[in-house]
């Protein structure tokens, strides 16, 4: 058996590089850590700032910087929580619905051209490989 390590690492670098390359045709200044924050923010409703950073991984100082350079773009909008200050809820701005629905259009052609030669046994086989995957990970953590 294929060390699953292996699998796991060239795909995840195959997958970052066909993101980075569309990011580079929705927005001049979308880097691939600013369109993962449009990601988780737009699966949430109104998320607090700490709960994306904690999806995405990354610490809150780190996550303010991402945010400013997201709301001076005009993707982003925030918002102070009025029973408590210390808590700031995001949102995606118009611009920023329609620069994500952009990037989202341009990665599943992609996607889709790369797995096209492919049956659709194939297709549905990956899709719950996936899945299965995907369960297992997150619960054993």
């Amino acid at each position: 058996m294929e060390d699953v390590r292996d699998l796991l690492q060239n795909l995840s670098r195959r997958y970052e590089t066909l993101q980075k390359n569309s990011c580079r045709l929705v927005e001049e200044d979308l880097t691939l850590a600013l369109s993962h924050i449009l990601y988780e923010i737009s699966k949430h409703s109104k998320p607090s700032m700490q709960h994306i950073a904690d999806n995405v991984g990354v610490d809150i100082t780190t996550f303010s910087r991402q945010v400013k350079s997201l709301i001076r773009m005009g993707l982003v909008e925030k918002s102070v929580n009025p029973s408590d200050r210390r808590i700031s809820f995001l949102l995606l701005s118009e611009k920023g619905i329609h620069t994500l629905s952009h990037l989202n259009t341009i990665l599943s052609t992609r996607l889709n051209k790369n797995i096209e030669g492919l049956s659709e046994f194939e297709r549905n086989t990956i899709m719950q490989a996936l899945k299965i995957l995907t369960k297992a990970l997150n619960t054993h953590k």
